[in-house]
């Protein structure tokens, strides 16, 4: 399948954002609990995508988590306790670039846990989001899964473009020479992890255009919300500036360069 061209995805990102912006005033009315992670390997799209998500959206509605390694102090607390405050009240939707999985994912990988911290970890998950279920809350899981010849391509991409330099790490690069080690984590994460009340949802991203667009479509379809209706707005007069005089603001204005 040929990759998407950018007029067709934008036309049809521009028709989604609408379907988001009527789904977030349900969310909002119905007092709805979502919780949506994003998982992948790097540069699989996931930062990206959210962004497609949330382009046309309250912040206040959609919050966005994506968590910096844990302190000192967190390492030594309960796995579970920096997430679950982050978790919805109603009327929100969390979404989390990268998450509790980074247990079964990047910290199993590199050597940040021990193996007794990953299988601890893989027993809790379905019993931890079960409870999360079962309390209310939509819970909704993607795994990018990008191909190891896009990976490189795009590793490659940023190291030539000094505007995406910034997403080039020495984890990413670390994470491009052990690629079967996270595969194997990847496989056991999964099959220990994909149950009847917390699925996951396996995304192909090598053409970033389609996986967004399918990711929002899938996203959409969860919920039973309704399109919004066309508002009938008259937009009312100016009250009388009676005698104000604006100040003049030059003097402080931005000198124009362009």
């Amino acid at each position: 399948m040929s990759r998407l061209k950018r007029k067709e995805f934008e036309a049809e990102l521009a028709r989604l954002h609408g379907e988001l912006v009527a789904l977030q005033e349900w969310v909002v009315a119905t007092g709805q609990r979502v919780c949506v992670l994003f998982e992948g390997r790097d540069a699989a799209g996931k930062g990206g995508t959210i962004r497609s998500i949330t382009m046309r959206v309250s912040p206040r509605v959609f919050r966005v988590f994506a968590l910096p390694a844990p302190s000192e102090r967190e390492r030594t607390q309960l796995y579970w306790q920096r997430y679950i405050p982050l978790l919805p009240s109603a009327g929100e939707v969390v979404i989390f670039d990268r998450s509790w999985y980074n247990r079964a994912g990047v910290e199993r990988v590199m050597g940040f846990c021990t193996p007794d911290e990953t299988e601890l970890f893989l027993t809790q998950v379905p019993n931890v989001e079960q409870a999360f279920v079962g309390d209310g809350i939509k819970l909704i899981k993607y795994w990018l899964e990008v191909s190891d010849a896009e990976q490189t391509r795009r590793f490659e991409a940023r190291i030539k473009d000094p505007r995406r330099r910034w997403k080039l790490s020495p984890m990413d690069l670390e994470s491009h020479r052990r690629w079967t080690d996270y595969s194997v984590a990847r496989d056991e994460m999964i099959r220990r992890t994909h149950t009847a009340s917390a699925p996951w949802t396996v995304v192909p991203s090598d053409d970033k255009r389609r996986a967004r667009l399918n990711v929002i479509s899938h996203l959409l379809s969860q919920f039973p919300y309704d399109p919004l209706p066309p508002m009938d707005v008259t937009l009312p007069g100016r009250k009388s500036a009676k005698g104000y005089e604006e100040l003049d603001l030059s003097f402080a204005a931005i000198p124009e360069v362009h």
